[in-house]
Parts: C-alpha cells; sequence; structure tokens
C-alpha cells in the first residue's frame, strides 16, 4: 500500500503525476524524520508519493514504484545509518539516478544523522551492509558495484545535512518545503535550474 497526497485545489502540473517521490529505510526514520517531512510537504500542497510496505527480502522491486519513480518530478532520498542494508533502497536510488540523466528528475539527498563521505565511500554502516551484500550477491557483483556507484553520485549532489532536532532539525526541514514548494510554483525558475543542472539549497 502507497501513500500519495493530491490536494483538490492544486494547479495540475502536465507530465507528472508526482512532485515529490520519497525514497527512505523505513525502520530508520518512518516514525521520525520521514512521517514529519512527508505530513510537512502535503500541508504545503506537495503531491507527494511514498511507500507504505517493506518488501520482503529476497524480493524485486515493485513494477509500481518504479512507475512512481518516473512520473515524479523531484526524488527525495533519506540516507540513514541503515539505507544501504536495503536492497529496495538502493534500487530506487539506481532508478532515480537513472531518470535524472534520462528526464533530467531533480534529486535531493538529505543525509539524517550520516556523514556524507560515509556514503559516498561506503564507510561505517554502510561498509558493513555491503559485506552482507558481497557475500550474498557473489554470482552477481556487477549488481553491488552499480549500487556502490549509485551512492557516490547520490552523494556527490546538494543536498541537506540534518543531524538532530537540536541542530535545527525543524527549522531546516521547513525551509526545504519552502524551496520546494517554490519550485514547484514558479516554473520560469524550474526551468532555468534544469537547464544549469544546478541546485543551491543547502543550508
Amino acid at each position: 500500500m502507497q501513500d500519495y497526497f493530491e490536494p483538490p485545489s492544486s494547479p495540475s502540473r502536465p507530465g507528472w503525476a508526482y512532485d515529490v517521490f520519497l525514497s527512505f529505510r523505513e525502520e530508520d526514520t518512518r516514525k521520525n524524520f520521514t512521517d514529519h517531512l512527508y505530513s510537512a510537504l502535503v500541508d504545503n500542497g506537495i503531491r507527494t508519493f511514498r511507500d507504505n510496505d517493506e518488501l520482503p527480502r529476497g524480493e524485486d522491486i515493485s513494477s509500481q514504484i518504479l512507475k512512481a519513480i518516473q512520473e515524479s518530478q523531484i526524488s527525495i532520498v533519506v540516507f540513514s545509518e541503515g539505507y544501504a542494508s536495503s536492497t529496495w533502497c538502493l534500487e530506487e536510488l539506481v532508478k532515480i539516478l537513472e531518470c535524472k540523466r534520462k528526464t533530467d528528475q531533480i534529486v535531493l539527498p538529505v543525509f539524517y544523522d550520516v556523514d556524507p563521505s560515509h556514503v559516498r565511500k561506503q564507510e561505517a554502516g554502510f561498509a558493513e551492509a555491503f559485506g552482507r551484500h558481497e557475500e550474498r550477491f557473489k554470482d552477481e557483483i556487477e549488481k553491488v558495484n552499480k549500487w556502490k556507484g549509485a551512492l557516490v553520485e547520490a552523494a556527490n549532489l546538494a543536498g541537506y545535512e540534518l543531524n538532530s532536532m537540536a541542530n535545527g532539525y525543524f527549522f531546516r526541514l521547513i525551509l526545504m518545503c519552502l524551496s520546494l514548494h517554490l519550485l514547484l510554483s514558479t516554473p520560469s525558475l524550474l526551468v532555468a535550474m534544469l537547464k544549469s543542472k544546478t541546485l543551491e539549497l543547502k543550508f
């Protein structure tokens, strides 16, 4: 089951089913940051898709999720300590970056209580996760390398570092939502940003 919200009074945005697709690991952020982010986005009239079910281990990412990614204008990837433990999350990330290259989808990484360098270099919890993946997928090492490459690419994008509520957690959350609202409500700004392929929303 999936969650998404489309405000009845919002103007239609041709070509996109959703404004935002949320990629996150349920165990790490569902009951705190992601719930707050989802609520803040929909409260600001931003059509948002988030998956509501954790895929059973060993199964492939669903076609419905891949379709939702393709039909989203922006993807927000919430990197948490256990993000790389989920092969589902990693497959989402690969698809998101594919859409970035093919359709100029905007990708906003959020580093939730993780160092961006740990994501980029697969250190700390990310190293432990890939140790397990390399053992489990030893006959599909190209798949594992593809996931690693996706983490490097995503970690090099301009994004948000949210360390804790004590460090302005909710303030930064509000700024993020306001920035997204501005982008989505100002087509000329969005077009200019896409042409330049730059995004300066780092706080």
